[in-house]
């Protein structure tokens, strides 16, 4: 890839980032296509976020978000969709007029990939583990698919505002505080990101649950995913997840243009076969 000073700069921002495969997976994506744009990963810190929101929006920029910026994000942009205002958290921004649009292409992305594997069905029971940005886009699709959805975190204080604001975007919400009967179990933390992450939340506290969906990926998939299997449980990590956000994304940044997914797909699976 030759970068000249045409060549259109997207980011993936968060802290940490250096895990985020975003950049194996679009730099694929231009080179297919034959589009003279590079994508890179930034460590942005929270403190550090407004002054890189205002470069983009100088400068034209583009790009994702991961944690722990979605939700900061989200309430700093000019104008934003209705699903990232119905989330409440920006995974994609981009520039029209010289102010920052913001979008949530994580409902989506979530969304298709519990329907790889079956799930989403109407009056399905959710158990989401995390109450961040992602957490937020899975309490929008369960909604959307009627699901009943509980909400399991260390920190009781955030499960309880999170199960209000999830009831109050419609979808009946309630804390998990022990074992929970499921038929989903989705886990929207970082655990996982690590070798040495404790799980997200022990099998034997989710009776009855038939699929999992782990938002993490890593080489060989995740600890939870493996030890899911294990009991006989259909378990995913993120990686569909990632390509399904990631193409939603970038028919955003290049509208118009159709995201060549399987290439996405390959690109994130020779990644994580390193």
């Amino acid at each position: 890839m030759e970068i000249s000073a045409n060549t259109r700069l997207l980011t993936v921002i968060g802290d940490p980032v250096a895990h985020s495969l975003s950049p194996a997976m679009h730099n694929a994506a231009f080179r297919a296509l034959g589009l003279d744009a590079v994508y890179v990963a930034l460590r942005v810190t929270p403190e550090s976020l407004r002054a890189f929101l205002a470069m983009q929006a100088a400068t034209g920029g583009a790009g994702n978000v991961t944690v722990p910026l979605k939700e900061a994000v989200e309430g700093s942009v000019a104008r934003k969709t209705d699903v990232c205002a119905r989330v409440g958290a920006c995974n994609t921004f981009w520039t029209e007029d010289g102010a920052l649009v913001g979008d949530n292409t994580d409902v989506f992305g979530v969304m298709t990939a519990l329907e790889k594997f079956g799930a989403g069905k109407k009056g399905e029971r959710w158990l989401v583990v995390g109450t961040g940005g992602s957490a937020r886009a899975t309490a929008v699709a369960a909604a959307d698919r009627g699901a009943t959805l509980f909400v399991r975190s260390r920190d009781a204080a955030r499960a309880n505002a999170f199960a209000a604001w999830a009831t109050g975007i419609g979808v009946a919400t309630a804390v998990a505080n022990g074992p929970t009967e499921v038929d989903v179990a989705i886990n929207a933390t970082p655990l996982g990101l690590a070798g040495h992450d404790p799980l997200p939340v022990d099998v034997n506290h989710i009776p009855g649950v038939q699929r999992a969906l782990d938002l993490v990926y890593a080489p060989g998939e995740t600890r939870w995913v493996h030890a899911l299997r294990e009991r006989g449980i259909e378990a995913a990590d993120g990686r569909e997840m990632l390509v399904q956000q990631g193409a939603a994304a970038f028919e955003r940044f290049f509208p118009g243009t159709a995201a060549p997914k399987e290439v996405m797909r390959a690109a994130v699976s020779r990644a994580l076969r390193i």
